[in-house]
């Protein structure tokens, strides 16, 4: 039996198989491994092109089977879909990597480095705590309407909601539901107290990064929508262009166009999400603060509803950052530009 030249990798838990073919696509290798034994199989192996979906723990053994020399490259799991001929399973979906990783116009995603990944944690980990925080702040706000006591709208009005805990009396508060209400709201400013921790971390290490206080001059970005470029942008010239970088976050129209009829519908929401998030939450800021101070944003905002507009402002702002780091420039206002 000749030695594959070409793996499919499907990872998981403690389960993993291991799909190869030869330099002429025939399969010459099937097994089932368990996860003690991936590493030391793959020691044994000649250097082999490898293919892993991008799902969690990919990039761990992408880092790993690379150390040993081989050539890994991580698939989204939509684009290896296509190739899985049967019902989904361990060996199709190990065979249907294989064929995927060897197509000429396959797009691979880049595998993140640990000092990557973990500062996406501090990401990652805020945002969890923030949905805990916006769900407790909903139970709180909840339980008091079952006893007709309601507060305005919005985390910033969590001292109504503590006000009227702690000043109604027991004839519309019963004791025991208020001492329910005040455990959540413990948890409310306990995990409040957590964002703040992240928030500092992330504001360190933005200090220390140059493309970060870069980023941080565009108008509507702050420290953590800055990080969070860096981070999934890595290397810019991994973009053709800043058209490119706009399209991948999904802030460009989704297509359904068949022959001379072009259709185009609302963003197309594809690549990370995260991200998208938090330039157009920046970009509505904007909406809201220069309107009047931009004439173009207010010539905009004239022609178009408010929240087309901040996805539009979102899509510049992407491909003014990818301008920003793939080029070494400084961001420069409108004024300045013209002046030089």
């Amino acid at each position: 039996m000749s030695n594959p030249a070409v793996i499919g990798l499907d990872i998981a838990k403690n389960v993993f198989q291991v799909h190869g073919a030869d330099i002429d696509g025939r399969c010459v290798l099937r097994r089932r491994l368990r996860r003690s034994e991936v590493f030391m199989f793959f020691a044994r192996l000649p250097e082999a092109l490898i293919g892993i979906e991008a799902c969690p723990g990919g990039h761990h053994w992408a880092r790993e089977l690379r150390s040993l020399g081989h050539d890994v490259r991580l698939i989204p799991p939509q684009y290896v879909r296509p190739f899985v001929k049967t019902n989904k399973n361990d060996a199709a979906d190990a065979e249907g990597i294989c064929e995927a990783v060897v197509r000429p116009n396959m797009r691979f995603v880049p595998i993140k480095s640990v000092e990557q990944q973990a500062a996406m944690m501090l990401h990652r980990t805020r945002a969890l705590l923030l949905r805990q925080r916006t769900q407790l702040i909903n139970a709180v706000r909840g339980h008091l309407a079952e006893f007709g006591l309601v507060a305005r709208r919005g985390a910033r009005n969590i001292r109504e909601l503590a006000d009227l805990v702690s000043n109604t009396s027991s004839e519309y508060l019963p004791d025991a539901a208020r001492a329910m209400l005040v455990l959540l709201l413990e948890q409310v400013r306990e995990a409040q107290v957590r964002v703040r921790q992240t928030e500092h971390a992330l504001e360190a290490w933005a200090k220390q990064s140059d493309s970060c206080r870069r980023l941080m001059s565009i108008p509507g970005v702050g420290t953590i929508s800055a990080t969070a470029l860096v981070l999934a942008m890595d290397d810019p010239k991994r973009f053709r262009s800043g058209r490119h970088f706009a399209a991948w976050l999904g802030l460009v129209p989704k297509q359904s166009s068949s022959g001379d009829r072009q259709v185009l519908g609302g963003i197309s929401k594809r690549g990370d999400g995260y991200v998208r998030t938090l330039l157009i939450h920046g970009a509505r800021s904007l909406t809201r603060w220069r309107r009047k101070s931009w004439q173009w944003l207010a010539e905009l905002l004239m022609r178009r509803p408010t929240n087309v507009a901040a996805v539009a402002i979102a899509n510049k702002t992407a491909r003014t950052a990818w301008a920003l780091l793939a080029r070494g420039h400084q961001f420069q206002t409108m004024k300045t530009a013209e002046a030089t």
